[in-house]
């Protein structure tokens, strides 16, 4: 964990944590709900989007209109480049929910963790240590066992798996660029430009693929309003939040506890069972993940930076 915060900040720290995944963790559960209403994979990230985009640009504009326009190019390109990997990953991931099942969608995209210490040694040139290496290819193990138990029952069902994957990949890049950012900007600024921009890719996604936006029921725009509501601002902007003062490796480990929460949910409301190749797979992958995130906070990537504001 981070350095130089005080226990009470940290517990306060960690408890804010705690609550943006159980957000977080009802996502998968409610896009299934809004699927069963009738609304397509990639509408439903579009209209995430729309409806989170509704409430924070404007309160973007009002409260950070100044720090808007003081934004310089570089950041305005990081900025982009994070709402383009945030719309990506809600599409790969949320298209890979209506192939695969909620538990081995949400396992295979909790791979982030892996992708952003490989991000740190590709493009930050830090070199990887053995704990680091040895997590990266438990991780990858776990993966091919879930989509080998997958593979049996049918072509879908692997397509699903590589969607999420893919969404693990972009996640990653996601995160890389909040930590960055977020050491000089504020959440509202953040959060507001980079939902924005992946709004924009949802919709341009949809339109591609030729979904509808409009004329479904009301109960699949109530589904996915609450999916803005909680897992999105809630949920996405407390992880966002904590970038400020935590490495993104150690917030990809935090959000190792949806596929817990989340597969819980499923197993209550949506009576999901958890097949043997989940499990096992499942397991490798999150103990991968674990020992090569403790291998980046081991060479102290989670500094603390204190002294900045947290709008």
């Amino acid at each position: 964990m981070s350095r130089g915060l005080g226990d009470v900040y940290k517990r306060q720290l960690l408890l804010s944590l705690c609550m943006g995944i159980v957000a977080v963790s009802f996502a998968s559960i409610l896009i299934r709900f809004a699927q069963g209403a009738g609304m397509p994979s990639l509408a439903i990230a579009a209209w995430r989007l729309i409806f989170a985009s509704m409430i924070l640009l404007p309160y973007a504009w009002v409260t950070r209109r100044d720090e808007i326009r003081d934004l310089s190019g570089k950041e305005w390109a990081l900025l982009v480049a994070s709402g383009l990997f945030l719309g990506l990953h809600f599409a790969t991931w949320i298209v890979s929910l209506g192939y695969t099942s909620v538990a081995s969608s949400v396992v295979l995209v909790s791979m982030g963790p892996v992708f952003v210490g490989l991000g740190s040694w590709l493009l930050l040139r830090e070199r990887p240590g053995a704990l680091l290496v040895v997590g990266i290819i438990l991780a990858v193990i776990g993966s091919v066992v879930i989509s080998w138990g997958d593979l049996g029952q049918g072509r879908d069902q692997l397509v699903g798996d590589l969607l999420a994957l893919a969404g693990g990949v972009f996640v990653a890049g996601y995160l890389m660029i909040g930590y960055r950012v977020r050491a000089r900007r504020s959440l509202t600024t953040y959060i507001a430009l980079v939902y924005g921009v992946a709004m924009v890719t949802l919709v341009v996604l949809v339109l591609i693929a030729r979904q509808p936006m409009f004329g479904y029921s009301l109960n699949a725009y109530g589904w996915v309003l609450a999916l803005a509501l909680g897992p999105q601002i809630v949920g996405h902007s407390t992880l966002n939040w904590a970038l400020r003062y935590l490495s993104a490796t150690f917030v990809a480990i935090v959000t190792l506890a949806e596929p817990i929460g989340s597969g819980i949910l499923a197993y209550v409301l949506l009576d999901e069972a958890i097949a043997w190749s989940t499990a096992i797979g499942g397991a490798m992958v999150l103990v991968g993940i674990y020992i090569a995130s403790r291998a980046e906070l081991g060479s102290g990537a989670a500094a603390a930076k204190p002294g900045q504001a947290t709008g």
